[in-house]
C-alpha cells in the first residue's frame, strides 16, 4: 500500500510542492484524494532531497493544501496492451474514449520505453505505398524510417493524414499491417473527423488512435505521442506487425512542452522553447525502426505546422536534423485547388534509393524520379523567366518545360482523397507525362528503359 502525504506546500498553475517525501523517483505517477472522494493523477516532474514537484494531470483548480491526500505509486505512467487495442480509440492518457471495454491487459508497459541498441538495428530497406503519387513516385516512404510533413496553419494536413492511415500498406508480402495514431491538442471537430473516417472506411479494424484534445491538460500531451509508440512498440515487435506511426500535431506537443517548463520556471532557449527541445523530440522520433531478428517495424510520420510558414523555426528546423527528410506542403499549390498539396522540389526522403528499383516497385523508378524532378524544377525556372521576360523570350523547348509543369501538378501532384495509386500507376503516370517531351531531353534515364516504357506513338 503506498504510504499517504499531506503535506502539499504549495500550489503554482498545474504544479504542486509535496514536501518530506522518502523514496520518490522521477517520472513516478502521483494519486491525489480531495476531501470529496475524487481522485486527480499527476506525475513527478523533479526531486530536489526531501522535496517532490508534482505535475497534476487534470490541473490543481479545487485542490485544497490542507484536507488532499498524495499517495506516489512507485511506477512511471504505463499503457496497458493486449491484441484488443487495435479498432479501438483512446485518450491522450490510454483511457477508452469509446464505446469499448476496459482493456484486459497481456501486459503493462511503461511509456518511455526502452532504447534500441544500435547495433541491433536493421537498416530500413522495404517500401511503404502510401497511394499518394507524390510520395510514393518521388519521396518514396520506406519500412522503419521518419519521414515527416511540414505543413503550415490552414492547409489541409489532417486530410491527407487521415489518406496515409487509410490507404498504407507494405507490397510484395502477406505481412500484418497495422496503423497508430496519435492526435495532440486537436479540436473536437477535427476528432470527431478521424474517428468518422476511420469507422466508414473500415481503417478502424487495424488502427488504434489516441485522440488528446485542445482542452485537455498539457501534461497528458506530453504523454500523448508516448502512449502511441508504446502501443506501436508492442504490436511491431511483439506481435510481428508493421506499425505505421501518425503523429499530429507535433507542434502542438511543443507548445505543451515550452507551457510546462514556463511553469517549472526553467531558463528558455530560442523562441522560449526549452533547451532541451532537441533531446525530447530525440526520445520520440528515434523510436522508428527496425531490429535485427525481428519481424515487426515502427514507421513514423510525425506531422507539424511550421508557425508563420516559417522552415527555420526551432520545431521544423530540430526535426529536420532528427528525421529522415521531409515532405513540404505548399501554399502556392493549396490556392490553385491541387490537393495534395505537396511541393515535390524542396520535399526529401533520404531513404528513398533504398526502398525502390527491381523486385522493390520497378527497375524504372530510380530514373524516371530523377528526370521528373529535372523536367519539374525546368518547368518552373521557365514559368518564372515567362513572368519577368513575357513568354516571347522562351525557346520552343521551354514552352513544352512550362506546359510540363503545369500538367505536373494538374496529374501527378493532385490527386482525389479517395484515390488510392498504386506503384505501378504512379509511374506509368510518370512515363505519360514524360512522353510531352522530345526524347533527347530525357538524359536522365537510361536508354533501355526509354525503348521499353515511353509510350510508342510519342517517341519521335
Amino acid at each position: 500500500m503506498p504510504k499517504e502525504y499531506r503535506t502539499i506546500s504549495e500550489i503554482a498553475g498545474p504544479l504542486m510542492l509535496v514536501q518530506e517525501v522518502a523514496g520518490v523517483k522521477y517520472n513516478e505517477l502521483v494519486e491525489i484524494e480531495l476531501a470529496d472522494g475524487s481522485i486527480r493523477r499527476g506525475q513527478v516532474l523533479e526531486v530536489s532531497g526531501d522535496t517532490a514537484l508534482v505535475q497534476v494531470f487534470e490541473g490543481t483548480s479545487g485542490l485544497n493544501l490542507g484536507t488532499a491526500k498524495v499517495r506516489f505509486l512507485g511506477r512511471g505512467l504505463e499503457l496497458a496492451v493486449s491484441l484488443d487495442i487495435l479498432g479501438r480509440v483512446f485518450d491522450g492518457l490510454g483511457r477508452p474514449r469509446d464505446t469499448g471495454p476496459r482493456i484486459i491487459p497481456e501486459a503493462r508497459l511503461d511509456i518511455n520505453g526502452y532504447p534500441i541498441n544500435p547495433t541491433a538495428r536493421d537498416y530500413p530497406s522495404e517500401f511503404i505505398q502510401t497511394g499518394i503519387s507524390a510520395i510514393d513516385g518521388l519521396n518514396t516512404m520506406v519500412r522503419g524510417q521518419k519521414l515527416p510533413i511540414f505543413s503550415a496553419s490552414g492547409l489541409p494536413h489532417s486530410r491527407l493524414a487521415a489518406q496515409i492511415a487509410r490507404q498504407a500498406k507494405v507490397l510484395g508480402t502477406e505481412t500484418k499491417f497495422a496503423v497508430v495514431f496519435a492526435a495532440m491538442g486537436i479540436t473536437f471537430e477535427e476528432a470527431d473527423f478521424f474517428i468518422s473516417d476511420f469507422r466508414k472506411s473500415g481503417a478502424i479494424e487495424r488502427a488504434v488512435l489516441f485522440l488528446n484534445l485542445a482542452d485537455d491538460p498539457a501534461i497528458e500531451r506530453i504523454a500523448t505521442p508516448r502512449m502511441a509508440l508504446t502501443a506501436a512498440e508492442y504490436l511491431a515487435y511483439e506481435k510481428d506487425m508493421h506499425v505505421l506511426v501518425i503523429l499530429t500535431d507535433m507542434t502542438n506537443y511543443a507548445e505543451a512542452l515550452r507551457e510546462i517548463s514556463a511553469a517549472r520556471k526553467e531558463v528558455p532557449g530560442r523562441r522560449g522553447y526549452p533547451g532541451y527541445l532537441y533531446t525530447d523530440l530525440a526520445t520520440i522520433y528515434e523510436r522508428a525502426g527496425r531490429i535485427r531478428g525481428r519481424e515487426g517495424s515502427v514507421t513514423q510520420v510525425p506531422i507539424l505546422t511550421m508557425p508563420e510558414d516559417d522552415k527555420t523555426h526551432p520545431i521544423p528546423d530540430l526535426t529536420g536534423y532528427i528525421t529522415e527528410g521531409q515532405i513540404i506542403l505548399s501554399r502556392d499549390l493549396h490556392r490553385k485547388g491541387i490537393y495534395p498539396p505537396i511541393d515535390v522540389l524542396p520535399s526529401l526522403s533520404r531513404l528513398k534509393d533504398k526502398g525502390i528499383g527491381r523486385g522493390k516497385t520497378r527497375e524504372d523508378h530510380a530514373d524516371t524520379m530523377n528526370q521528373l524532378y529535372a523536367a519539374y524544377a525546368r518547368g518552373k525556372e521557365a514559368k518564372e523567366l515567362a513572368a519577368i521576360l513575357g513568354e516571347a523570350a522562351l525557346s520552343e523547348t521551354d514552352k513544352l518545360f512550362s506546359k510540363f509543369a503545369d500538367e505536373f501538378e494538374a496529374r501527378y501532384v493532385k490527386q482525389g482523397e479517395n484515390e488510392d495509386r498504386t506503384i505501378i500507376q504512379t509511374l506509368d503516370l510518370g512515363w505519360e507525362l514524360l512522353s510531352m517531351l522530345p526524347r533527347g531531353e530525357l538524359k536522365r534515364i537510361r536508354d533501355e528503359y526509354l525503348d521499353k516504357y515511353l509510350p510508342a506513338e510519342k517517341e519521335e
